[in-house]
């Protein structure tokens, strides 16, 4: 059966509340993307590439890892969470992790268990359930308990001198979470319940964690129809929908096409069950975000690439119907096969148009996450760069934001990025050498897809009203 949203909430990381997505996210794809202590992670875009082997030969070599662990270095098994330890990756090195969970395996040996670990070099997206084999147990550290160790230093210090380092050590794009919101979020999202999906032609590796239905929490694989979203347990359940779904394409209305791109703007009021569904699936990519239900605020924008054979989705961005807070995005995903082509800055771009065309400034919700400023950053620079090549005379800050749509504060902060800005007599100075912009543009990359505004038409939604 295909799934259809019920109306009960999902419990998030501050308790029990309705689906909604809020604030931007990250962009791009695994490779280029920064690891949690600087070290850039590989590509990973798809594939089942994480664990080889399997049946009887896969328990028989974790029986003699496990005799050669404890003969050779005196390791108890199970190995406890906690435990780090070298564990050898797909790229056939060994890398440090952490055993953030662990499941014993069906019809084995009392110690025989799979270890779902985290690597420390590495971004959350990486996590993966590993086994025994794959780790190097000459390398295990026997760390005191977090706990104790949490309780043995909070003894040192003082309760205001604990709450100032809860505050300050926040993970990226977690900053709006107080720390114990933050403990809960890590712990209640720490192991992804879903290790693939299928969307239309592809076979897709997630990221993290989504809240779906407790009856999917037994599918390490989803599949979802490519049209409207609804996803199932099953290749046959879903072979057995295609048959019945009459959708070649976004529900809603299309409001752009150019060549073979084209943009449907969603009403999350109108197509509750697409929304949600939307929801569930791109949590799957993206970590920093709090999930609600109600899906009726936002407006989603849907991208596609067509063919003879439908509209297939590539990416989306959603915004608020109202926002107060002039936020003109404030969800964004490119999926992974269709990554580092240029859709993301388009997705940014098509933002911008749309809130030109509804005469107002925009900026995306915040939190940032890293890769969220860095994409942002970049279509900031290029465009005011460009701008600012083109025009020979004096240009203000509040003339730049006319302009482009983009928000005085949002101006500001780039220029001052790329030290463009000084500050005199009260107030503040572009200084637009053309060989630092030169260096400056080639810096910031080529620009993406271009959105052709003679191609949009679209009434804003209080106007729709």
């Amino acid at each position: 059966m295909a799934r259809t949203p019920r109306s009960a909430a999902i419990r998030t990381r501050t308790g029990v509340q309705p689906l909604r997505f809020s604030s931007t996210v990250q962009m791009g794809s695994i490779e280029g993307a920064k690891a949690e202590n600087g070290v850039a992670a590989p590509a990973c875009n798809g594939g089942d590439q994480r664990n080889g082997g399997g049946g009887a030969a896969v328990r028989d070599s974790e029986a003699e890892a496990g005799r050669k662990g404890k003969a050779g270095a005196g390791v108890a098994l199970p190995l406890e969470v906690g435990t780090r330890v070298m564990c050898r990756w797909r790229d056939q090195k060994l890398h440090p992790v952490k055993v953030i969970e662990r499941r014993k395996i069906p019809n084995a040996g009392p110690n025989d268990y799979e270890y779902y670990v985290h690597y420390t070099e590495f971004n959350r997206r990486l996590d993966e359930w590993v086994k025994l084999e794959q780790l190097d147990l000459d390398t295990v550290e026997t760390d005191i308990d977090e706990k104790v160790e949490d309780k043995a230093t909070s003894l040192k210090m003082t309760r205001h001198q604990k709450r100032k380092i809860d505050e300050t050590h926040v993970e990226k794009g977690h900053e709006e979470l107080d720390a114990a919101s933050l403990r809960e979020h890590e712990e209640f999202t720490k192991v992804k319940n879903i290790a693939k999906i299928e969307l239309g032609r592809y076979e897709i590796d997630t990221w993290y964690f989504s809240p779906f239905p407790p009856e999917y929490n037994d599918s390490s694989k989803l599949y979802f129809c490519e049209f409207c979203l609804n996803f199932m347990k099953r290749k046959e359940q879903l072979q057995r929908h295609m048959r019945k779904c009459d959708l070649k394409h976004p529900p809603g209305d299309e409001i752009y096409r150019s060549g073979t791109l084209s943009m449907f703007e969603v009403d999350g009021k109108k197509n509750k069950v697409y929304g949600q569904n939307l929801c569930y699936l791109a949590k799957l990519f993206l970590d920093h975000k709090t999930l609600y239900y109600d899906v009726d605020l936002f407006l989603f924008y849907v991208l596609c690439e067509c063919d003879d054979r439908g509209c297939h989705m590539v990416g989306y961005f959603s915004k608020e119907k109202h926002s107060e807070e002039s936020y003109n995005l404030a969800c964004i995903l490119t999926l992974p096969p269709y990554q580092r082509k240029g859709y993301g800055k388009f997705l940014i771009a098509f933002s911008y148009e749309l809130s030109k065309k509804e005469g107002k400034v925009g900026t995306p919700e915040r939190p940032l996450s890293d890769l969220g400023l860095l994409s942002y950053r970049g279509y900031w620079t290029r465009v005011l760069l460009d701008i600012l090549k083109k025009h020979k005379s004096n240009i203000s800050i509040k003339e730049l934001s006319d302009m482009t749509a983009i928000k005085a504060d949002d101006i500001l902060s780039t220029l001052q990025s790329l030290d463009l800005i000084q500050y005199r007599k009260g107030q503040h100075v572009i200084c637009a050498d053309p060989k630092v912009l030169d260096r400056h543009l080639k810096a910031a990359g080529r620009g993406g897809l271009e959105v052709d505004v003679s191609k949009l038409i679209w009434t804003p939604y209080k106007e729709q009203g």
